[in-house]
């Protein structure tokens, strides 16, 4: 146990050095590595989505790829396909950059839902079918993907089913004045990425995402997640509610967290500080609400004020 908690540290500790000021977000996002989820970082260009990405993936010692997704992208362009070869006439498969432990989808929102739906199979099952065959992706297999929510001009907007694939959805913000500042210090000579190392392989990563799933969790808990997902499906301001999948990351999510805080059972604290990052960005808000100025952050958090919690 001791060495799970030693190589946390020195990932965070990474992360923090490159990302000054964002510890909580830091933290989800390894939350979320832990839980095995997938992750979609929201936020407006320049504040680091992609700096906390490439961190991450310098951290550990792991196959890494970047799509930069873009509107001709092609689905084999990311996944892959057969190659032809005029010197003998057979056909030879040429990986996507999919194939790989941690790929970073840079403004996954600027290509096409065509290539979108590309992930799909990948992030759900982490395998690929190519002209009928299917292929397994490396293991531990993870996607981290941005996308800028203000411009409008040539993207698409994610399919539900796309987002219902993403375990958590974050945010960075603008960094405070003092943080800011430090920022600038930092990169006064070179990025403090160039200066980050690994300090995790893989093997220790799937060591600790199978202690995670150890972490007790008591059935009143996992009756709260339920309730919780359940009243989604029940609001009239919504279009849809959260799936089962929603469930799942949320209970998986909040074992992560207790992992990370050195406990081996769930509190209810955990599924609450949570529920919105997991839950509200599969939810659909009525057209009527959504004008009104409702988003589904604010529905779960009322759900989350509203449901009685297990003692």
């Amino acid at each position: 146990m001791s060495d799970f908690r030693d190589g946390l540290l020195r990932l965070k500790s990474n992360l923090v050095e490159v990302i000054r000021g964002k510890e909580g977000v830091i933290d989800q996002l390894l939350i979320a590595l832990l839980a095995d989820g997938h992750v979609l970082i929201e936020d407006v260009p320049g504040t680091g989505k992609t700096t906390l990405a490439k961190a991450l993936a310098v951290s550990l010692t792991a196959g890494f790829s970047r799509i930069q997704f873009t509107p001709d992208l092609l689905p084999t362009d990311i996944i892959g396909g057969m190659v032809y070869s005029s010197a003998d006439g057979s056909f030879t498969f040429r990986p996507g950059p999919i194939h790989a432990n941690i790929v970073l989808v840079d403004e996954i929102n600027r290509a096409s839902p065509r290539t979108q739906s590309a992930l799909l199979e990948a992030m759900s099952e982490r395998q690929v079918t190519i002209e009928g065959q299917t292929r397994i992706l490396p293991s531990p297999f993870w996607v981290v993907a941005t996308q800028n929510p203000i411009e409008h001009n040539g993207t698409y907007p994610l399919p539900e089913a796309q987002l219902d694939r993403f375990s958590m959805r974050i945010s960075l913000g603008y960094p405070e004045h003092q943080y800011e500042v430090q920022l600038l210090n930092d990169q006064e000579f070179v990025h403090p990425l160039s200066k980050v190392t690994a300090v995790m392989d893989t093997a220790l990563l799937t060591s600790i995402q199978q202690e995670v799933k150890k972490v007790e969790v008591e059935a009143s808990v996992l009756d709260y997640i339920v309730r919780l997902v359940a009243k989604t499906r029940k609001d009239e301001r919504l279009r849809l509610g959260a799936s089962p999948r929603g469930s799942l990351d949320l209970r998986r999510c909040a074992q992560a967290a207790a992992f990370l805080d050195g406990r081996e059972a769930v509190r209810p604290s955990d599924v609450q500080r949570f529920a919105v990052p997991v839950l509200a960005h599969r939810l659909i808000v009525e057209v009527k609400a959504k004008h009104s100025g409702l988003t589904g952050e604010m529905v779960v958090d009322e759900i989350v004020k509203s449901e009685s919690v297990p003692a």
